[in-house]
């Protein structure tokens, strides 16, 4: 079992009159993670959205300023959007916070429960589950390969190139981010992954497990991790 938080960083709490600004929750943001880490939380998640009641729309950004901040937690997004999103790019982004982190990096991949992302990057929303399907397949060909050649419909083709840097963790741990549909449950069977229950907003246990730093299992509630192959 981990214990964990995530956050999309709004800017206005419930109780708050008045949204405070971007600045000053992003400042508040590292020091949760900070907090987060030295109470002993096993992991931290940030959001993405690119709407003005968020702070957040680059997690990778803010995971590796709060990297040089803590020293044990594990810092993943929650959820990186990967249908309006680039797969190469997001496997630079996340295996750099990974070698900055000293190994701490995590991936989670979803569909996206706003769709303010879609238009923004030029993607139709007809296209909204062949996208997810089509990106992480090319995702998962990256972590698996320095080298790659692969073709689809949404991206550029890559005829045996090396994508760089390369993570420090063999393989960077990616999670699919599952929100309960039918759908959501036989792709993360097809892949190979258990589905897990319904997730808590601190708390996360589920699918395949794996090894943590101390040799005991890692389990988490509302994702399933895929390993490598």
């Amino acid at each position: 079992m981990e214990i964990g938080i995530y956050t999309f960083a709004e800017l206005r709490s419930a109780r708050a009159a008045t949204a405070i600004s971007p600045a000053q929750r992003l400042r508040d943001l590292l020091e949760e993670i900070e907090l987060a880490d030295q109470v002993g939380l096993d992991v931290f998640g940030v959001g993405e959205h690119h709407r003005p009641d968020f702070a957040v729309s680059a997690p990778a950004v803010v995971l590796a300023a709060a990297a040089q901040r803590t020293e044990r937690i594990r810092l993943t997004s929650a959820v990186t959007v990967l249908s309006s999103d680039d797969p190469v790019r997001v496997f630079q982004e996340f295996a750099t916070l990974d070698l900055l982190s000293g190994g701490r990096a995590e991936i989670m991949a979803g569909r996206g429960s706003f769709i303010e992302s879609f238009p923004l990057f030029g993607y139709r929303l007809d296209d909204y589950d062949e996208l997810f399907a089509e990106k992480l397949g090319l995702l998962l060909t990256l972590r698996a390969s320095e080298r790659v050649t692969w073709s689809g419909r949404h991206r550029p083709a890559l005829d045996d190139l090396g994508v760089y840097p390369r993570p420090l963790q063999k393989p960077l741990p990616v999670w699919i981010a599952v929100g309960g549909s039918p759908e959501s449950a036989v792709r993360a069977g097809r892949l190979g992954s258990r589905l897990p229950s319904r997730s808590s907003a601190a708390c996360r246990s589920g699918s395949r497990p794996s090894q943590s730093s101390t040799g005991g299992p890692r389990r988490r509630q509302g994702t399933t991790r895929l390993s490598s192959r």
